[in-house]
């Protein structure tokens, strides 16, 4: 079991008794909205199988989740995941915060964790993420942690009738080590 610490986060494996705080922070327009797979509203049910099938997943090697908890308050705050390609030896990182987290730091800190992880223990060579564009937070956090913009993807998910531009980002474990 995988569980790291930041200065002010605790990056643990989900557990079921997640389910009521994970539906209860998900289940938000706001949040949704600038996410490319969270639906509005969330399914009755959708938390636990999502914790669920990351518990799969995990297991498979094939990708990580973290829920991301205050160590102030042990208060579940949102997720952090990284789907792994093996073959290629590079991850896509994904993340969500609950609305009263965000402009906080709590996203940069806990990706910072999550990508510190990628290259120095699982040995990636890449590391991508995605944002669409209406969202700048979620670039921001990219940024940040040395994240270089590779491009935009125009109208590249149909969200809710909606086509979005995605933005992508990368870390190169060239660059991480640098």
């Amino acid at each position: 079991m995988t569980v790291f610490h930041t200065d002010r986060l605790i990056l643990r494996p989900f557990e079921a008794g997640d389910a009521e705080e994970l539906h209860q922070l998900i289940n938000d327009f706001d949040v949704a909205s600038t996410t490319l797979n969270i639906p509005y509203p969330y399914p009755e049910g959708g938390a636990a199988a999502f914790i669920a099938r990351r518990a799969e997943i995990d297991q498979e090697g094939t990708g990580y989740t973290f829920a991301l908890i205050d160590k102030g308050n042990h208060t579940f705050m949102g997720s952090i995941g990284m789907t792994i390609n093996n073959n290629h030896k590079r991850a896509e990182l994904g993340y969500w915060l609950g609305k009263r987290y965000w402009n906080q730091g709590y996203a940069t800190e806990g990706v910072k964790r999550v990508l510190q992880f990628g290259f120095e223990k699982l040995a990636l060579n890449k590391i991508v993420a995605a944002a669409m564009t209406k969202n700048p937070a979620s670039s921001s956090v990219m940024k940040k942690n040395g994240m270089t913009y590779e491009g935009t993807f125009r109208q590249h998910f149909l969200k809710w009738d909606v086509y979005e531009d995605i933005a992508y980002y990368s870390l190169l474990r060239e660059e991480y080590f640098k």
